[in-house]
């Protein structure tokens, strides 16, 4: 159990996004809360699920898949890639202003933080040379993560609390006011723009909950795993969107820079200024590991799935080391393309919260279709075995489907609003921007779809049929597999050698020739006997590769 909460912690807890959330005060306490409850709750339980039942290559993709076909898996694996895509300028433009506070004095690291040519620079610098360094192998960027994780996001975090309560003990001023009400004004609308990013800051748990059916008691240690991750992620961000707020008024903040200005702030009160620094430092060791670690996770599950059908046979090729290098080559062009957004936009700010908006709208499309597989599932395959199950029956169900999805909702809309805190130019333009950007990355998957050829389909790929496939049915028909029923090798192998069809290149050619297959001696398809399934240890032996991470 406290294995999965560790890994859930380390993997969602960041200090990038805290002084977005400085601006609302002891508001910010109910947006965290509330995103937890409606968001990290429930899709972690979801997630759960889905992970510890459909446990094949895949991930998300083969959840999804399983419901609505290989075409609705295909766009939720290209949402969550493309949701990283967008995420590596927002947080090298972070990078870029930690970097700038390494320097003396504090005046030139605030003007350099601001300089548009500097930031584009330091993005495209690191990123491509993360890049570089990938295509020699991941061991190099997963050691470059551990050691990133410790000084970049652990240490800063505790060293930032900390430093808050011993400001608040020497009684210094706090300018956060002391009768700022708990509760969000939403009558003021464009106010609570900023707070729709904290749904970002608890992504990552379709990751995370690969490793579900590696606990000895999933149904029970699970639920209490996530609750003590989410209490001790709201105490880190909680804690540290306030310390920020105390020392920093609410005119003054800077969704890039404050974090630096408040460490700088901090250490100023014990007369340690020059800890600032060597905290900025950490930061930007921090962000460098994280993405070099990044860079290759998303594209490995990309590699694993286009394997199966869905990618040119162009982007399928690896180098000596392993490594997708013509698909890293395509994410780069990508980040480097998006990372001009500097150049149109106000400011450096502005640009950061445009891409920051534009990822969660990326990424909540792609948890709508993880809710939808999960209500589908459920009456689709009402007898396979669940590694863990949402508790709570039927109403347990449509619970976190329901808050979950309103949730997601709230958060997309608010995507769409000009913040009133920061210039981002014409709010027109900002609108503009959002919707055709979001609306093309939403294109992308179908059209890369449609084009698909029989000839992507690598021969050597691992990748195994659907349920749906070696039963015979289509993805929205109930299976009338019984509990505990498993498919016998024979099935496997027919369904893996048929032809393109109307569901994917694995697909069925006909249904009642796979149904011929699942019709054992004295059983019948719908009514398959215990005797006629093969016993759980025989079944065929599953490969992993990098989709299962994904």
């Amino acid at each position: 159990m406290w294995a999965m909460t560790i890994l859930i912690v380390t993997n969602i807890v960041s200090m990038r996004g805290l002084a977005s959330q400085a601006e609302y005060g002891y508001t910010s306490i109910f947006y965290y809360v509330f995103a937890a409850l409606v968001f990290l709750v429930p899709y972690s339980l979801v997630c759960a699920e889905l992970a510890s039942t459909w446990t094949k290559s895949g991930g998300l993709f083969r959840w999804c898949a399983e419901a609505f076909g290989p075409k609705w898996g295909w766009a939720a694996m290209y949402y969550e890639w493309q949701m990283v895509v967008i995420w590596f300028p927002a947080v090298l433009m972070f990078g870029a202003v930690t970097l700038a506070y390494i320097f003396w004095p504090e005046t030139f690291d605030s003007s350099l933080s601001k300089n548009v040519i500097y930031t584009l620079i330091v993005v495209l610098a690191i990123y491509w040379l993360a890049t570089f360094n990938t295509f020699r192998g991941t061991a190099y960027a997963n050691k470059l993560s551990t050691y990133g994780g410790l000084f970049g996001t652990i240490i800063p975090a505790c060293v930032l609390i900390v430093m808050g309560i011993i400001y608040v003990c020497m009684g210094n001023h706090i300018f956060i006011d002391a009768h700022q009400p708990f509760w969000p004004d939403f009558s003021k609308f464009g106010t609570i723009v900023l707070a729709a990013s904290i749904f970002l800051f608890y992504a990552g748990m379709e990751m995370q909950a690969v490793h579900v059916p590696s606990m000895r008691n999933p149904s029970k240690d699970f639920p209490k795993s996530v609750l003590l991750a989410v209490l001790i992620i709201l105490i880190v961000f909680v804690g540290g969107t306030l310390a920020i707020g105390f020392v920093i008024p609410e005119k003054d903040i800077n969704l890039l820079a404050s974090l630096l200005v408040a460490y700088n702030n901090l250490f100023a009160s014990i007369h340690c200024e020059w800890l600032g620094h060597i905290l900025a430092l950490f930061l930007t060791f921090g962000v460098i590991g994280q993405v070099s670690c990044v860079i290759a996770a998303p594209s490995s599950g990309m590699l694993s799935v286009g394997k199966a059908g869905y990618l040119p046979r162009g982007l399928q090729k690896t180098n000596k080391n392993g490594i997708q290098v013509p698909i890293l080559w395509v994410q780069g062009i990508m980040v480097s393309i998006l990372a001009l957004v500097l150049v149109v936009l106000p400011s450096v700010q502005s640009a950061y919260q445009i891409l920051s908006q534009m990822s969660t709208i990326i990424y909540l499309a792609m948890v709508f279709i993880i809710y939808f597989a999960f209500i589908r599932l459920r009456r689709t395959e009402p007898n396979v075995k669940r590694g863990f199950k949402v508790p709570g029956g039927e109403f347990g169900k449509w619970l976190v489907t329901i808050v979950g999805c309103l949730g997601a909702l709230v958060a997309m809309v608010l995507s769409f609003v000009p913040p009133s805190q920061i210039n981002t130019g014409s709010p027109l333009v900002y609108i503009i921007i959002l919707i055709a950007g979001s609306a093309i990355f939403l294109a992308v998957p179908f059209v890369v779809y449609a084009k698909r050829k029989a000839s992507w389909r690598n021969p050597q790929t691992s990748f195994e049929p659907f349920d749906w496939e070696i039963e015979g049915r289509t993805p929205s028909t109930v299976s009338k597999w019984p509990e505990g029923y498993e498919p016998t090798p024979e099935m496997i192998r027919r369904a893996t050698e048929w032809e393109d069809g109307e569901f994917g290149p694995v697909s069925m050619k006909t249904v009642a020739e796979v149904a011929d297959l699942s019709i054992q001696p004295n059983s019948s398809i719908s009514s398959p006997t215990p005797s006629s399934a093969q016993p759980a240890q025989e079944k065929a032996p599953e490969k992993e590769t990098g989709a299962d991470k994904a």
